[in-house]
């Protein structure tokens, strides 16, 4: 048996709202490959909105651009996920026809 390490292709935008010149929201879209697929599939990650911004559309902005992006990438799904603990969260990723397809595993070093 032999294990080989091969290099993937991947691209990692951020996409940030900036007020005043100062980040009160972004969010990361990573656009990776798998052998499974001709088309690559995107990663949403880390979606943040400055405490006293939330409410205000912020993070719906955030995901429409990302949801943009990754058809402007080709992607043919994106993922995006959340803690158990972010209710309001899950609720804005079914309104965008996001759908709930199981669950993450984590494991922090």
């Amino acid at each position: 048996m032999e294990i080989r390490k091969h290099k993937i292709q991947h691209t990692g935008i951020k996409i940030q709202i900036f007020e005043n010149n100062i980040d009160i929201g972004h969010v990361y879209l990573y656009v990776l490959h798998n052998d499974l697929h001709t088309e690559p599939f995107g990663f949403m990650e880390d979606i943040f909105v400055k405490e006293e911004y939330r409410g205000k559309g912020i993070g719906k902005q955030l995901i429409e651009v990302v949801i943009l992006e990754a058809k402007n990438q080709g992607c043919y799904k994106l993922i995006g996920t959340t803690r158990n603990t972010k209710p309001d969260i899950q609720k804005m990723y079914v309104r965008y026809n996001f759908i709930d397809y199981g669950k993450e595993f984590r494991m922090d070093f």
